[in-house]
Order: C-alpha cells, then structure tokens, then sequence
C-alpha cells in the first residue's frame, strides 16, 4: 500500500451482537469519519481495508458497523486495532494549522538550542492540547499554547520552546 495512513484511534471492544465496534478516538473532536467512507485496520502487522457503513457516538467514544461484519465473532477479531484513514482524504487546513499525527516525531528544542526530547503524542484535554516530550530521562507535558512554543518547522523535523521557568522540572 503506497498510500500514507494517519491514525484515528483504537477499536477497544465490540458493542452488542451485530458486529458493532467501539472506537476510542485519539482527537474526539475529529470530524474526518463519515459513513460510506474507506477506513483501515491495523492489527499485528497486517493492514486491511473496510467500508464504514455507520457510525453514532456513545458514552465518549464512536460505535462503528463496518461493512461485511455483521456478527459479534467477526466483530471481535479486530479489538485493539488500530483505525486509519488515508492521508488524502483529510480535510484541508487554514495556515498555521496541521494535524495532531504531523507533530508527532518531530525534535524539542527550548530557545536557547537544548534539546528537550522528541513528541511521542499529544494528549487532547478540556483545557488544551498537552504534547508528550519523551526526553532522555523522563517525559515532559508541554501545553500546545503560543506563549510556550515559538516554532514549529515541519521540513526541519523540529519545534522551538519557550518553557516558563519551571515548566520542564515538573
């Protein structure tokens, strides 16, 4: 498959008997699925494509039916896998926008040219975006806000921060 996936989140059980699946959404703010639309499961190694052919929320996650599945045992197979869709197939952002995936990987640089450590994943909460900076000694929690980063410069793989004193001795 030569095409980019980006991952949605996480299949964490079955829902009833007729093969519905509850997805755990890594952004629960996300508007990308839609019904009828191509989605992939990632589950040990393999890739497989299927068609979502409804979908309603509940109790904070998405309650999935995917074309084909139609029974719990078929259902069953896919809890813990991972959800994607093709890259393609994202909404267009404004300037200055980028999706959560984008941020992940790139180097933590604060402004006086430290590295800090590497995004390994972004945590959505009530009160904002928290990225997840793995250093070489522990994790940092840096707030997504504009006060804290100065940069993001995704063709150099790097994002510059101005931590408020404190901030990365938590």
């Amino acid at each position: 498959m030569s095409e980019r996936l980006v991952p949605l989140g996480e299949i964490v059980t079955t829902h009833g008997i007729e093969g519905w699946l509850k997805l755990k959404l890594y952004n629960p703010q996300t508007t990308t699925l839609s019904s009828n639309q191509q989605i992939f499961l990632e589950k040990g190694g393999a890739c497989s494509p299927h068609w979502l052919q409804a979908m309603k929320p509940h109790k904070g996650h998405l309650l999935l039916h995917l074309r084909g599945i139609d029974v719990i045992n078929e259902a069953e197979k896919w809890t813990g896998a991972i959800l994607s869709v093709a890259e393609e197939t994202l909404q267009p952002l404004g300037p200055g926008e980028y999706y959560h995936y984008q941020a992940i990987g790139l180097d933590v640089y604060d402004t006086q040219g430290n590295w800090v450590g590497i995004i390994t994943r972004i945590w959505t909460k009530e009160g904002g975006d928290l990225y997840v900076v793995t250093g070489l000694s522990k994790e940092y929690f840096i707030p997504a806000v504009k006060e804290i980063v100065e940069k993001i410069d995704f063709a150099g793989g790097r994002m510059i921060i101005n931590p408020p004193p404190g901030l990365l001795d938590l």
